[in-house]
């Protein structure tokens, strides 16, 4: 059953969680002009998962204050979880305006996860200003934030930080080789070519066959 705008503005004020969270799944087929100001009603709602979705939706549903919305949210948000959501939904949105809240909470945060996504949001708004953050996430201790940075590189095609993801080739983490293999295919060079060749014998078959995908991509595009 298609519920009506009146019906889902109404759903989302119920005492019940699940009747909450379905609402905001109704808006799906609802235009950003209509959802938005529905989905703003449960920014601040008791439940963290309901908060979580009414952030990923303004991601989605895109106006032009969804921005001012999710840099907030990333700013003010106690919840940790909600604030890497926010992070994300900035990188959905592909303005180059969220480029410096992001590149902030990067370097701010103390919650991994926030980080995390923050790296991959730079990644997504495919702006070459976020490059020296991500040369910094490339360092981290952590691999999730390794696995992200090498992504993101891929992602805004920064040719000259070759030799800065290629240092991940023997990673003992396959994620991490899988993620290298990906990003070389958006990265044309002969030095990604030959470490790709090299990737298509790794023994993860994820690995192996994300390498042997890059290398046809660069063939096409060559």
């Amino acid at each position: 059953m298609v519920l009506s705008l009146a019906q889902i503005s109404q759903q989302l004020d119920s005492d019940s969680v699940k009747d909450r969270k379905l609402a905001l799944a109704a808006l799906r087929d609802v235009a950003p002009e209509d959802a938005v100001p529905l989905i703003k009603k449960v920014l601040k709602d008791a439940n963290q998962q309901v908060r979580s979705m009414a952030v990923f939706s303004l991601g989605v549903k895109q106006t032009p204050e969804c921005l001012d919305i999710l840099v907030n949210m990333l700013q003010t948000e106690e919840d940790y979880g909600v604030r890497a959501d926010a992070a994300g939904a900035l990188g959905y949105l592909e303005d180059v305006r969220a480029l410096e809240p992001l590149v902030r909470a990067f370097y701010e945060e103390k919650e991994w996860l926030v980080r995390f996504s923050a790296a991959v949001a730079l990644g997504n708004l495919k702006d070459p200003r976020a490059k020296d953050t991500l040369l910094v996430a490339l360092k981290s201790e952590e691999v999730v934030l390794q696995q992200a940075a090498i992504a993101a590189l891929g992602e805004i095609g920064a040719l000259d930080t070759i030799d800065n993801i290629l240092a991940f080739i023997q990673s003992e983490d396959w994620l991490v080789r899988q993620r290298l293999a990906e990003s070389l295919g958006r990265m044309p060079s002969e030095k990604g070519r030959s470490a790709l060749r090299y990737l298509t014998k790794d023994g993860n078959s994820n690995v192996a066959e994300a390498a042997r995908l890059s290398l046809q991509t660069l063939e096409t595009d060559s």
